[in-house]
């Protein structure tokens, strides 16, 4: 396995046709070392940096990235405002690029990996894309579904289920939920 520079494009790149680069959230270049899958830590700081991306936007700041072979093929964060679409989740967003690398809807050796446990729509979505593995940061005892409320990924009645691991860098996720939404709720007690 080699090291590589990872073009990225903006949000949109991430839903145009396939002539564009692999997208991200901002033009830029990223170096992506060699990582082996037990290299967690690395993963889920790509991905915190998607979610500080959202945090810049005002979005709920939630962050994913899909690996393949050590690589990205897919990053995202949270656009929901943004793009007035209830669907444009990080994970969601980052799936939707790696489709587009493998132009094929199919990501049976990939790993998800988000700031946040997914919710029900980004759980079903990964295990209907034959993800192999779900790696995230913070539990979300609202709508989590890899085990806080539902546990979409290991249901045996699915054809498929998807390993979890959860916990990775969860305090600094938590942490990041935890300022955004404080400054939420600062917003709506100042006075108009």
């Amino acid at each position: 396995m080699t090291a590589c520079w990872l073009p990225t494009k903006s949000p949109a790149g991430c839903f145009a046709d396939r002539t564009q680069e692999v997208v991200g959230a901002i033009d830029r270049f990223t170096y992506i070392a060699p990582m082996i899958s037990e290299r967690y830590d690395d993963y889920m700081h790509m991905a915190l940096q998607e979610a500080l991306l959202a945090y810049e936007e005002q979005e709920v700041p939630v962050g994913a990235v899909v690996i393949f072979d050590g690589r990205v093929i897919g990053r995202g964060h949270n656009q929901t405002v943004q793009l007035k679409d209830a669907s444009a989740h990080a994970e969601m967003i980052a799936l939707s690029a790696a489709y587009n690398y493998f132009d094929d809807w199919r990501l049976q050796e990939c790993t998800l990996v988000c700031t946040l446990e997914p919710c029900p729509m980004c759980a079903g979505a990964a295990m209907l894309s034959r993800i192999q593995r779900i790696v995230y940061g913070a539990p979300d005892p609202k709508f989590g579904a890899c085990g806080s409320i539902v546990d979409i990924p290991s249901e045996t009645r699915f054809n498929h289920q998807i390993e979890v691991v959860p916990g990775i860098l969860g305090e600094q996720v938590a942490a990041l939920m935890r300022q955004f939404f404080q400054q939420v709720r600062s917003r709506k007690q100042e006075p108009s």
